[in-house]
């Protein structure tokens, strides 16, 4: 490659935007911590996080078209840059959601799609290639580093230094090399911006996967703690289908705005190409599965082994590690062997990997057992992932990279939100569930310890090492008879909703497996 500086400023910049979601990740409990904030906020930040991605990655794309990809990508950076600095300097968890969740989110939106499309533009033939497998590689090394560096971070320093450690990297190097990238010239567009199609993608995304995150203190059916109430019933699954219906609107509007001659935010002719559409929904999924893990493990290893968060980040890193190895060696199987089945072996062999890591979550853990599940999901993901990126940008003409970029980028942090949101949703109902049925069925606890816990219950149950429980049972003066009944109720229920916020991760990998037949059957051309 005789231009290496633009690939390693991309690659740089990529390596900050993966880094961040992972470092969260392994940091759950420290930040729950030092905030004051519990778990459900957390997961409601970590979804916000890839929901902020996804709700306006096509509006960063179509920002890209119009206003250049390198300005874009200067100004999504400045975004980021302020973002990270804010979340360094939370002192409680609104400036955290605001910094993090959102600003960093917004700054995000506009980068990655930029970077899909300043790639192809500064690289052509051979080096085209080689500088996605680069990106790829990158990305990969930073979901293998994340957990480690994260770990490592917040055990000797406090989780913040990450974030000042980005925003130094994105002021001292991303900003002043980006005019070393090559851009060709704003393309001159015909009608308005279509800011309606913002609102309405926007939203459509933020009702479905805010309604699924606080589900878990609404209730999916049966209200626990709502603000309202649709006909009796928790507001969970209507505004699902409202998202739903906003959907719909908002295709309706692209398509009538591409009748009418305008630039719609989203040519959903992409939509209509079978290779494409396969590859987003591949990748979608792939991401349900890394961000729905990656959300229960930390809650595993740290409230039930209670770990602290390097040696979380280590348990955690074969995972990665395979994930990074895998992807390097799949892109040189894409030479000789077709999409469609490497996908579908990656993605039959994460599952395999899920029933291996649900089966390993036990009081103590089975530390062999645990990694090599770990190993078996990392490889499957990997092997997965290092053909979407082809898969995807090979679908359409080349001229259309931004869009499908900014495509690649909706579905992948859809995928992640999704995760994190069901995940953690199954994960606190049946926590909820299992605690309550199995107190109440106690002969040892009383009627009015039972009748606390259960108005304890109605508004949802928080994760927390049993260490903590232990400790607040003593301070309200419960008998050690019943304490170590409930404490014994609470962990084994722990266990439970553990393996079932997992069991919906691979449910939705099996449930994916019919949607990879317009994958490619052949090698795509290199």
């Amino acid at each position: 490659m005789g231009n290496w500086l633009p690939i390693l400023v991309l690659g740089l910049t990529q390596f900050v935007m993966v880094l961040d979601g992972t470092v969260m990740n392994v940091s759950i409990s420290a930040v729950v911590a030092d905030l004051g904030t519990t778990v459900s906020a957390m997961q409601l930040a970590i979804a916000t996080f890839t929901l902020t991605m996804a709700a306006f990655m096509l509006a960063g794309a179509g920002l890209g078209t119009r206003l250049g990809r390198r300005r874009t990508f200067l100004i999504g950076n400045l975004i980021y840059a302020v973002g990270s600095l804010l979340t360094a300097l939370a002192p409680d968890f609104t400036a955290l959601f605001l910094g993090w969740s959102l600003v960093e989110g917004l700054g995000a939106a506009l980068v990655v799609p930029a970077i899909a499309s300043l790639a192809a533009f500064n690289y052509s033939g051979r080096e085209r290639a080689l500088a996605y497998a680069v990106l790829g590689g990158i990305a990969g090394a930073a979901a293998a580093a994340g957990p480690l560096i994260g770990g490592w971070m917040t055990s000797t320093l406090s989780w913040r230094y990450v974030f000042v450690i980005e925003t130094v990297l994105i002021v001292a190097l991303i900003l002043p090399l980006h005019q070393r990238i090559r851009d060709e010239p704003a393309a001159q567009q015909q009608g308005p911006f279509d800011w309606l199609g913002v609102v309405g993608s926007a939203l459509a995304m933020g009702i479905t996967v805010l309604a699924l995150v606080s589900a878990s203190s609404w209730g999916m059916v049966q209200p626990l703690d709502p603000p309202f109430t649709v006909a009796g019933f928790s507001p969970t699954l209507p505004l699902v289908i409202l998202g739903g219906l906003v959907a719909w609107a908002f295709c309706s509007w692209e398509e009538q705005l591409t009748r009418q001659g305008g630039q719609p935010l989203l040519g959903l002719d992409l939509l209509a190409i079978p290779q494409l559409r396969a590859g987003l929904a591949a990748q979608m999924v792939l991401y349900f599965i890394v961000a729905g893990s990656f959300f229960i493990l930390p809650l595993y290893l740290q409230t039930v082994l209670e770990l602290d968060a390097l040696q979380s980040g280590i348990r955690m890193l074969p995972l990665s590690v395979c994930l990074f190895a895998v992807a390097l060696i799949g892109s040189k199987l894409a030479a000789r062997l077709a999409p469609r089945l490497l996908i579908r072996r990656g993605l039959l062999m994460a599952c395999a990997g899920m029933v291996l890591l649900i089966a390993a979550i036990t009081p103590e853990a089975r530390g062999h057992l645990f990694t090599l599940a770990m190993a078996v999901i990392g490889s499957g993901v990997g092997l997965a992932i290092s053909q979407i990126g082809n898969v995807n940008l090979s679908a359409a003409d080349a001229c259309r990279s931004t869009e499908v970029g900014g495509l690649q980028g909706t579905a992948q942090n859809l995928g992640s939100s999704l995760g994190v949101a069901l995940a953690g949703t199954v994960l606190f109902i049946g926590l909820a569930q299992q605690l309550n049925t199995t107190v109440t069925s106690s002969a040892v606890i009383s009627p009015q310890l039972q009748q606390a816990t259960a108005e304890a219950i109605s508004s949802g149950v928080q994760v927390v090492p049993s260490s903590s429980l232990q400790q607040l049972m003593q301070e309200a003066a419960v008998p050690q008879d019943q304490a170590d009944a409930l404490l014994q109720d609470y962990s084994s229920s722990k266990l439970q909703a553990l393996r079932r916020g997992l069991g919906i991760v691979l449910i939705a990998g099996l449930l994916a497996l019919p949607l990879l037949r317009e994958l490619p059957n052949q090698p795509l051309p290199r």
